[in-house]
């Protein structure tokens, strides 16, 4: 059995694997639906974009719903504190999610063409707004989240909603936005072919540029936010008490970790070549090796949040000190080990199912496939 700051790290790796394959698996379902009212012109090219996803997208959200479970488990104090300080931006998130189980379910159900377009950019709402709010939310992190403890260790948050649509947050969810809308271009190129296939390609590609332009902008940009470094010494197997340490701001403190160890450099390399290296292997049609470039620049961009940020997790604006980190919001032993054991056996089944569900379904999704299912497709 791993010791209680060995399995702190482990949960600070496995919650950044829950977010990345929540990003690729879901992402490209919410990718889709961001570039469905542009890639389908008619409404049989609507069925064919909304059918690539309409299978797996509810299988999908597992990866949304155990990461949120994780850090519920794993970081209460996280899990709480954010809730309270993003419960706007979080509501704004489930609004916007409920536009997709009713929009697959009910959007082919009736012949009416103001029916279906409504159902269209409920989709796309349903797409475009989660990665949006997500990477705002990262934005805000990187910057410090005004909130504070109180005697009980209850968190106040002292920011406004309004406070969380700022300059560098905007930019953060820039990046998000153009990240999914990419990758969900990338596997519509692969399910689809002729029109829909070539305007999901110069979407996949556009958004691919965006993405690359506002991530290196934002490298250079947090290089002069005031970051976060414990000066006090720590514990890594300590107990959970986040005002047990001494935390400073200083310019280009997300930067240090770099400095400590230089090949972290390659998770930003990664996020950059991998998203230039899909949007080339895209325009040259090679759709699959694409998908897969594409699914390593989110990688690539979600470790460099992660690692920058490390070991904190939630810094506090108002009170640095009430920062959470990796080594002081944590669950016990026991939590943290129990599920450790329980992810090491769902988590390769839910790989198993999901890739066998995907093989089955494999293939192009064509006009003619809706015209002769018409009752049955979405």
């Amino acid at each position: 059995m791993f010791d209680y700051a060995t399995f702190k790290l482990i949960w600070w790796l496995l919650i950044g694997v829950l977010l990345v394959g929540f990003a690729i698996m879901d992402g490209h379902d919410m990718g889709v639906g961001t570039l469905l009212p542009f890639v389908g012109r008619n409404d049989l090219e609507r069925r064919v974009v909304i059918n690539t996803v309409g299978p797996h997208w509810d299988g999908n959200q597992v990866w949304f719903i155990t990461g949120g479970g994780a850090i519920f488990a794993a970081w209460p104090l996280v899990y709480a504190t954010a809730f309270s300080g993003f419960y706007w931006a979080m509501m704004a998130v489930l609004w916007a999610l409920f536009f997709r189980p009713v929009g697959f379910d009910y959007r082919s159900k009736i012949h009416n063409a103001t029916w279906r377009s409504t159902w269209d950019w409920g989709l796309f709402v349903g797409g475009a707004v989660p990665p949006l709010i997500f990477g705002v939310a990262f934005g805000n992190l990187l910057q410090g989240v005004p909130f504070q403890f109180d005697d009980y260790m209850v968190s106040t948050y002292t920011g406004t909603f309004w406070q969380l649509l700022n300059p560098f947050a905007l930019l953060a969810g820039a990046v998000s936005s153009a990240m999914i809308t990419m990758h969900g271009g990338a596997y519509l190129a692969h399910r689809s072919e002729g029109a829909i296939q070539a305007r999901a390609i110069r979407g996949a590609v556009g958004a691919a540029l965006i993405m690359v332009l506002a991530f290196v902008a934002a490298g250079f940009w947090i290089q002069n936010i005031a970051g976060y470094r414990i000066t006090s010494p720590i514990d890594p197997a300590g107990l959970s008490n986040p005002m047990s340490k001494s935390v400073v701001r200083e310019a280009g403190a997300w930067m240090a970790n770099y400095g400590r160890q230089p090949l972290l450099w390659l998770l930003p390399a990664l996020g950059v070549t991998a998203a230039l290296l899909s949007a080339g292997l895209l325009l040259a049609r090679r759709t699959l090796t694409g998908f897969v470039a594409s699914s390593l620049a989110l990688v690539g961009v979600i470790g460099t949040a992660g690692v920058s940020m490390f070991p904190f997790i939630m810094p506090s604006s108002t009170v640095p000190a009430a920062s959470l980190t990796v080594w002081d919001a944590v669950s016990s032993h026991l939590t943290l080990g129990i599920m450790f054991w329980v992810t090491m056996i769902f988590m390769p089944l839910i790989v198993i199912y999901t890739s066998w569900a995907y093989r089955v379904m494999r293939g192009k999704v064509t006009v003619a496939q809706i015209q002769a299912n018409e009752h049955n497709a979405y």
